[in-house]
């Protein structure tokens, strides 16, 4: 990274929490953070169905309390989770956000369904879908059962660096952060 350059993770490490709360109530002067906002705020409106799907999954997941909203806690602990967060935290949350059935296993579907709506909204990957979900099944399913449950993932996913990189670059949300720092909002 050159001198002007700086990460979006350094940034928010250096800034305090009343900035944050500052940012959130400009962004939600009601305090409480929609889906419909979510997805404005971001730009992320018009999508395909499975993308905009995606998107779903994600605002649910940091919605903690599943009340329809992301309130102040809930965007401080997202924003936590992306910063800060160890690498079991992030996968457990990844586990979550594949398990789109909230069954306690992710099978073949779940992340196919997943990583295709990944790539609509981020672009070319390295593999296809289908590529991505059966090297990650002939990786970690164990017991070829067909389904990964929350062991297998994240010690499966863990002990292969391959995976583990492109498992958190698919997932990186320092993107959404540099949205927010920057104030950008975008008219539905």
């Amino acid at each position: 990274m050159g001198a002007n350059e700086s990460a979006p993770a350094e940034d928010i490490l250096t800034q305090d929490a009343h900035h944050w709360y500052t940012k959130f109530m400009k962004e939600c002067p009601s305090g409480q953070l929609s889906l419909h906002e979510f997805k404005a705020l971001l730009g992320l409106t018009g999508l395909s169905p499975q993308a905009n799907h995606y998107v779903d999954q994600v605002f649910n997941t940091f919605d903690l309390n599943k009340d329809g909203f992301i309130d102040f806690l809930e965007f401080i602990a997202a924003i936590n989770l992306v910063i800060r967060g160890k690498i079991d935290q992030k996968l457990k949350w990844y586990f979550k956000l594949y398990d789109a059935d909230g069954n306690g296993t992710i099978d073949k579907r779940e992340l196919l369904s997943i990583f295709t709506a990944i790539q609509a909204i981020n672009g070319n990957q390295e593999l296809t879908p289908e590529e991505f979900t059966n090297m990650v099944f002939q990786k970690i399913d164990v017991n070829n059962d067909g389904e990964l449950s929350l062991e297998e993932f994240i010690s499966g996913v863990e002990s292969d660096e391959n995976l583990l990189e492109m498992i958190s670059k698919s997932f990186d949300l320092s993107n959404v952060l540099k949205i927010i720092q920057s104030g950008r909002r975008h008219s539905v």
